[in-house]
């Protein structure tokens, strides 16, 4: 394991049904190169990954939106999954959190669907961003630039189409906290 990551913690907010192989690829890169990865949700407990429309594994959650201390994180990720992604981005708890972390200047990375708590919360107004190609007309009614790529970065904001564009995404994100 290489330490380029060590004294980095990474929150992954997620709730039931989130896309399994968005938090368990970053994840896993992020853990092989010493950051500390937490899983937070709405409810303590469990939640359940999906992969595409079947049910997968279950994951421990650290904390809850409500209990996290933003200020522990370097970095928040949003995997998508529909499911996942139309629950969260209601959820008051998570739309304070990525606000507040958005408003520290520190990486916020989305891939897929989980774009749309971003739309919700108002963070991609005036943003170039990437996502599934279903929610680009969701990201430019609200203010955003989409673009079809692998992964767009625009400031602290990184962004990412789908599964296939993982190893890109997450080297994006490993270069945003090696900064």
């Amino acid at each position: 394991m290489s330490a380029q990551l060590n004294g980095k913690r990474v929150a992954f907010l997620v709730t039931d049904g989130f896309e399994q192989v968005e938090l368990t690829g970053p994840r896993e890169a992020l853990q092989k190169l010493g950051a500390v990865v937490d899983i937070l949700s709405e409810k303590d407990g469990t939640v359940r990954g999906w992969n595409h429309d079947q049910p997968a594994d279950e994951f421990p959650v650290d904390a809850t939106f409500e209990s996290a201390r933003l200020d522990l994180y370097d970095a928040l990720v949003l995997p998508g999954g529909v499911q996942n992604s139309d629950t969260i981005r209601l959820i008051p708890g998570a739309q304070e959190l990525v606000k507040s972390h958005d408003s520290a200047g520190k990486p916020l990375a989305v891939i897929c669907h989980g774009g749309w708590l971003l739309v919700s919360t108002g963070l991609v107004k005036g943003k170039r961003m990437t996502s599934y190609k279903t929610l680009q007309d969701d990201i430019r009614n609200a203010g955003g630039s989409w673009i079809d790529e692998a992964v767009v970065v625009d400031g602290n904001l990184i962004s990412s189409r789908t599964p296939d564009d993982i190893p890109a995404f997450n080297e994006q994100l490993i270069a945003a906290l090696g900064r």
